[in-house]
Parts: structure tokens; C-alpha cells; sequence
């Protein structure tokens, strides 16, 4: 991968772990539907008038905006509303990659191999760390929230990839319009009317930065080049920089907000990141491991040149 691309992916990941930290500053503004709902809107409008909708049926389009934005953005919202920190749901929600390979594997009736049930058992090693400190910043509901979030963000992620190689910018623009209704419906219906519309009159331009850092950042800059990097390298390249994202989301939130990191978060976090480490990069280290046996019994067979030969 030259340099260049290595570095738009590290800018990519940087967004994704820095935007837990301008969604908490954006839940001081608006109530947590009621700003799911403006990142959303503002992910579709105007783009929709500029982007072209892909070869994808409505319905795809539907059931991935719905998952991502009622069920992740939704919930995970809400859970950020004083009830985990940034920096620990930037690190529980990236247990959806248990859950994509879990349902894919539930699906597709694949055998679980050893190296995923040992990463599995290191991740729920971190996760029942962070249970077992649960307090007024860290709470039951707010651990339960960010994982059912990651449960529905592995769930779009099926709908995406069943979608087959398209525009995934204009995936995600298109879908977007249809989290908007549900998101505003529910607003409506548990915050009510005012939420939304008293945000709006109130928010300033640190509110509307967080609004469109969401829309602009982290939905059409951040998919969308994510994608073309791995449009152009092997998703073994490209997609272990995601194990980042926590590192970035833990520091930012340590830096920006004050977010303590005692001994105990941080062994989560490792624990968390070597079982997630374990899942998406033991493939590739066997891989390379059985090349070069295979090289080394090759060489042996056919032993050194003669001389003279």
C-alpha cells in the first residue's frame, strides 16, 4: 500500500475514533433521537440530488439505513447519554465483529475454528472487566445499549455485503433517507416534539459542527474512503487499521474530556484488542506461515545447485 494510502486510511481512522468525542458533544445539544435524526438527514440531503442511486433494490436500501440508524446510531446515542463514556463505547461497539462473523458463520452453518473461540473468549474477558466496574459513568444500561448497537451495525454490515461490489458512497447517502422517518418518529414519540424543534433553536455552531462532523466526516468522507482503499487493496491490507479506532476514541476522550483511564480500562482494552487482533489477523499470519513452510519443504526437496551443472 504506497504511503498515501496508508495515510487516508489512518485519516479515515482517526475520524471514526475522534467522532466519539463529537457525538458527546452533540448529545449537550440535542436530545440523543433527535440528533440521530439530523445526522441522518444531513447524510442524505442534499447528496441524494448529486449522487446517483446505486443498482441496489429499495428494499436493501431500507433495511441497511434502518439497522444503522435506528439500530446502531439509535442506540448508541442514547447509551452515550450518560451512560458510558466515549472512550469505552468507542471499544465495546467494535465487538460487531463477533457478531458479523458469529451470523455469517450462523448463516453460511461454517464450522467456528479455535483461533475465533480464543478471541472470543479474550474480548468477553475485557467486556466482563468493564461490566465489573460498572458505576455512575459506566452503567448496565449504557454497556447493554452500545452492544445491541454493535449487534445491529453486524447486521447492516450482512445487508452491505449482500449488496455485491457497488458505490458504497452512494449506498450510504441513499439509505440514509430511510433512517430519517423512524429516528423522528421515535424522537417524537419518546422526547417529543420539542426535542427536536428547541435543539434546533438553540444549537450553536459547536452543535452544528457535531451535526455535520457527523454527516460530512464520519458518513460520506469515512465510508466513502474506505471503500476506495478497499476497492484498491486486499481488505487484508486495509482492514486491520480499524482495530484503531478505539485507540484513537480511548485517547481523544482522555485528552478532549478529561476521561480517566485507570489500570483496569486499559486491561479491557487490551483484552478487547487482542481478541478482535486474534480474529482478523490470525488468517493472514497462517497464511503467511504455511507459504513459507511450503517454500522451506520445496527448497529441501529439490535441494542446493549442483555444480557444474
Amino acid at each position: 500500500m504506497p504511503w498515501t494510502h496508508l495515510l487516508l486510511a489512518l485519516a479515515v481512522v482517526a475520524v471514526w475514533g475522534t467522532n466519539f468525542v463529537v457525538i458527546r458533544h452533540g448529545l449537550d445539544a440535542f436530545a440523543p433521537l433527535a440528533f440521530a435524526t439530523l445526522r441522518f438527514a444531513f447524510s442524505a440531503l442534499p447528496w441524494m440530488l448529486f449522487i446517483a442511486r446505486p443498482a441496489v433494490p429499495w428494499r436493501r436500501l431500507a433495511a441497511f439505513g434502518v439497522l444503522l440508524g435506528v439500530g446502531q446510531f439509535g442506540l448508541l446515542f442514547l447509551a452515550m447519554h450518560g451512560h458510558i463514556t466515549p472512550g469505552l463505547a468507542s471499544l465495546v461497539v467494535q465487538v460487531q465483529v463477533f457478531f458479523t462473523i458469529g451470523l455469517s458463520l450462523l448463516l453460511h452453518r461454517e464450522a467456528v475454528r479455535g483461533y475465533q473461540l480464543v478471541g472470543l473468549v479474550c474480548a468477553l474477558g475485557g467486556l466482563g472487566l468493564i461490566a465489573a466496574h460498572v458505576d455512575a459513568h459506566v452503567t448496565v444500561l449504557g454497556l447493554a445499549l452500545v452492544l445491541l448497537a454493535a449487534f445491529f451495525w453486524a447486521c447492516a454490515n450482512l445487508v452491505a455485503k449482500s449488496a455485491g461490489r457497488v458505490n458504497m458512497l452512494g449506498f450510504m447517502v441513499w439509505s440514509s433517507a430511510f433512517a430519517v422517518p423512524p429516528l423522528a418518529a421515535l424522537s417524537l414519540l419518546f422526547e417529543g416534539p420539542q426535542a427536536l424543534v428547541e435543539g434546533v433553536r438553540h444549537a450553536n455552531a459547536a452543535a452544528w459542527g457535531a451535526v455535520l462532523w457527523q454527516a460530512l466526516g464520519n458518513t460520506l468522507f469515512g465510508y466513502g474512503a474506505w471503500n476506495w482503499l478497499l476497492s484498491r487493496h486486499p481488505a487484508a491490507a486495509v482492514a486491520p487499521l480499524a482495530l484503531l479506532v478505539p485507540v484513537f476514541g480511548m485517547g481523544a476522550s482522555a485528552w478532549w474530556l478529561g476521561e480517566p483511564l485507570p489500570p483496569w480500562k486499559l486491561g479491557a482494552a487490551a483484552l478487547v484488542l487482542l481478541g478482535l487482533a486474534l480474529i482478523v489477523l490470525w488468517p493472514r499470519w497462517r497464511q503467511r506461515l504455511l507459504a513459507r513452510e511450503a517454500a522451506a519443504a520445496g527448497h529441501a526437496l529439490t535441494g542446493p545447485p549442483r555444480s557444474g551443472a
